[in-house]
């Protein structure tokens, strides 16, 4: 080995303060020496000749410092000095490890190790740091890589703590002297294996003279005695943990604990008046409150809870006490129905006590104590009650309208026993199959009654005072209707059978079940057989099987659809209740073909077989044929239908400008005539040519008998008197038409013999209907004849002497 490891530790302590740590740093140092050379000997043996032990160059050893290092330039900690370090820098120093680089720093030349931050023992108390030191040139470490310790020391920077702080803690009221309230601890995070900077000493700070706490243990005790809970809950007390041993100088801390008396029963329970006055109404259901007291207590939670009791008094049967969910007030409740004519007012005394007692505190009883309530029952006006709560009535469907089932009965219950009239409740009875008498209360049926029907009847029947018809009272009266056999039974559901064509004799092709309205005490019992018009039938035969169920089986073979395909079976059905009642029920059987293993196929017997031999191809061809054929008959039809329209002058039809004449109203077809419009363009044109008119002159005073033509003022026409053309007529309706805002467009204008304002019908049309707001008179119709017979009766009113029907 070389020079020794020198380091400097500064802070300025004293010599004496750091000669322990330096002892404890030399001892560590021999010892790890010791055992790296007892290392290096066993692993030289092991390597028989291989390895060759090196020797170490470090001068090494723990570097102490101390936190907290304020200076403004870095702190050394030490150096490092290796023996093969000749000083002429061919030998570079690394280290590593924790906060090498970034806590530690070291020059590479010399070995001297400085902090260049600020270090904190409470944050990291030592670091574990590597170094080694390396030839330059040739860039390869010259020894192994050595580790050493820096060690922080500590110094008095933090004051006690109290983590869980602020306290809270309870104790009992009137607790003794010294009983023990809470444990404080409180924390420093400095060394305490070094000096007094951890060494913690408690005291009391605001709190005396009610409690003390020891200034080693940090215990909370309590100093003063008899502190009364009804007196002062809460206290609030300040404790303080002072470090090095409390000395001056010292760092301290403090915490408040906020200290609550629980209750103990040291209080009896008083009520607040020696009697109390309460009233009840006579018509209050059992159970009801009639009111409640309290007896006091100033204690709280269990120890003010109280059970009450009723210990005396008249009233003890008829009324009860319980204590409230609370367990602080007494309820006072009826136990029994009261009256006021029986008894009007009641006595109870009444034992409030704790049902906590503290043993400690008996001498300041009793706890427990008594009051004085008196009840009165105040009287009203009770409505009527019936005999009984509730009436159960049987009776049969086959009652006679207007008999007497039951009679009920209700009294006035108050002294005075006013008179009573009965009624059924509308709501209760809304097919009204029930009266009662008015008087006596007897229960008739008014209906006749059937089970089927409605099996139950719930009505209410009221009771009412005359003297007072809102006292009302009610009973409910359940009515149960006895059935009677006078149903009779048939299938459960309208039944259609099949059977194969492939069925043989004696085959099972249906069950049939049935139904009854009806419900026998014995229950249901159908007896099944064929009916008598279809008992000896070839094709079917039924089995009852005694069960309420019956088969339908063939009775003989060969089905076949085209000979028949549905089967029709009447089926008799009895019930055997006396009065016995059956029924006739008829079965629809289809024959239907089916497959081999029974299934249906199809049920509808085949209009044609085509022939075995038919392809499919000549089934195509078959159908090709008839659409060309159809096709052929619409295209003559076509044809046919555009060589029958007639041709006009012009290109264009324009059938708007033709006019139409009947000779009569409903005619038919054979009454109108169609003009030669052509002739109406230009009959000038017409009478030069010479041609004579082939179709009927129109009569111009049928068409309108009483109103005169008028004149038309244009150029070159002519007055239209009685003989004139058409054209002239024509003209003239066109400026009539033209005058008239109401009348449609004229190239739409039909004219009608019997029709218009000339007419004796007048008009029919509802063309001017828009012009007119009053209402049509019709009776005019029975004065135009046969014609309008029909009409005269529908519209019209017919002249008869006989009264109306309705």
């Amino acid at each position: 080995m070389g020079d020794r490891l020198h380091h400097y530790l500064g802070g300025g302590r004293p010599v004496y303060t750091l000669l322990l740590p330096l002892a404890l740093a030399l001892l560590t140092l021999l010892s790890e020496a010791q055992g790296r050379m007892d290392k290096a000997r066993s692993e030289e043996e092991s390597g028989a000749g291989l390895l060759r032990r090196v020797k170490r160059g470090w001068v090494w050893n723990q570097f102490f410092v101390l936190e907290e290092y304020t200076g403004l330039e870095p702190l050394y900690i030490g150096k490092l000095h290796s023996d093969m370090d000749l000083g002429d820098g061919s030998i570079k120093y690394i280290l590593s490890g924790d906060g090498a680089g970034t806590t530690f720093t070291i020059d590479d030349s010399t070995g001297d190790i400085h902090a260049i931050k600020r270090l904190d023992r409470e944050v990291k108390a030592q670091y574990l740091l590597q170094a080694q030191a390396w030839n330059r040139q040739t860039d390869r470490p010259l020894e192994p890589e050595s580790e050493f310790i820096v060690k922080i020391q500590d110094i008095n920077d933090n004051e006690p703590k109290f983590l869980d702080g602020p306290y809270q803690a309870c104790i009992p009221e009137m607790s003794t002297i010294g009983t023990e309230v809470i444990r404080l601890t409180a924390t420093d995070a400095d060394d305490p294996t070094y000096g007094n900077s951890a060494r913690v000493v408690y005291s009391i700070l605001q709190g005396q003279p009610y409690f003390s706490v020891e200034p080693k243990t940090g215990v909370v005790r309590v100093s003063l005695a008899g502190m009364d809970r009804e007196v002062r809950e809460i206290y609030s007390i300040i404790i303080q943990a002072k470090d090095m041993g409390g000395q001056l100088g010292g760092l301290a801390g403090t915490t408040v604990v906020n200290i609550t008396l629980s209750d103990v029963n040291d209080n009896p329970p008083v009520f607040d008046q020696k009697l109390y006055q309460m009233s009840v109404l006579e018509s209050a259901p059992v159970g009801s409150v009639v009111g409640r007291i309290r007896a006091k207590d100033r204690d709280i939670g269990i120890n003010a809870e109280m059970r009450y009791s009723i210990i005396d008094g008249d009233g003890r049967d008829t009324f009860d006490i319980s204590t409230d969910p609370t367990n602080l007030f007494g309820i006072i409740t009826i136990k029994k129905p009261l009256n006021f004519e029986s008894k009007a007012s009641y006595t109870l005394k009444i034992e409030g006590a704790n049902t906590h007692l503290d043993h400690r505190f008996l001498d300041k009883g009793p706890f427990s104590h008594v009051t004085i309530v008196h009840v009165s029952v105040e009287d009203i006006d009770e409505p009527p009650e019936f005999s009984s709560a509730a009436y159960y009535i049987e009776v049969s469907e086959e009652a006679e309208i207007g008999t007497v089932f039951k009679t009920v009965s209700a009294r006035d219950p108050d002294s005075s026993n006013n008179s009573i009239r009965y009624s059924i409740e509308m709501t209760t009875d809304l097919g009204k199959y029930f009266y009662i008498d008015i008087t006596s209360g007897a229960l008739m049926t008014v209906l006749a009654l059937d089970r089927e029907e409605l099996s139950w009847h719930n009505i209410t029947v009221l009771a009412m005072e005359m003297s007072n018809p809102s006292m009302i009272g009610s009973v409910s009266v359940a009515v149960k209707i006895l059935d009677v056999n006078d149903n009779p039974p048939s299938l459960t559901q309208y039944f259609e059978a099949f059977v194969c064509e492939s069925a043989k004799a004696g085959q099972l092709i249906q069950t049939v079940t049935a139904i009854d309205p009806d419900d026998p005490l014995g229950g249901q019992h159908f007896y099944y057989s064929l009916a008598p018009e279809a008992a000896n039938n070839p094709n079917f035969t039924l089995r009852d099987n005694q069960d309420n169920t019956a088969w339908i089986l063939t009775r003989r073979g060969g089905w076949s659809q085209q000979d028949k395909s549905v089967y029709y079976l009447p089926i008799l059905i009895s019930d055997r209740e006396l009065p016995v009642q059956t029924s006739t029920s008829t079965l629809t059987i289809r024959v239907c073909s089916c497959d081999v293993e029974g299934n249906i196929m199809s049920c509808n017997a085949e209009a044609y077989h085509l022939p075995a031999s038919l392809s499919r191809g000549a089934l195509i061809a078959i159908l090709a044929c008839i659409f060309v054929m159809l096709v052929m008959i619409l295209l003559m039809l076509s044809l046919r239908s555009h060589r029958k329209k007639p041709y006009l002058h012009d290109e264009e039809d324009n059938v708007h400008e033709n006019i139409v004449r009947y000779d009569d109203e409903g005619g038919g077809e054979e009454d109108t005539e169609a003009f030669d419009i052509a002739a109406m363009w230009n009959p000038h044109k017409a009478h030069l040519v010479g041609k004579q008119r082939q179709d009927m002159l129109p009569e111009i005073e049928s068409l309108s008998r009483y109103v005169p033509l008028a004149c038309v003022g244009w150029p070159g026409s002519v007055c239209v008197g009685g003989d004139s053309n058409v054209q002239g007529y024509v003209l003239s309706k066109l400026l009539e038409a033209d005058l008239d805002p109401c009348a449609p467009p004229y190239d739409s204008l039909q004219t009608y013999a019997y029709e218009g304002e000339g007419s004796v019908a007048e008009s029919l049309s509802s063309l001017q209907s828009g012009c007119s707001n009053t209402d049509h008179e019709y009776d005019y119709l029975n004065d135009w004849g046969p014609r309008f017979k029909k009409l005269a009766e529908m519209y019209g009113v017919l002249e008869t002497n006989n009264p109306p029907m309705w």
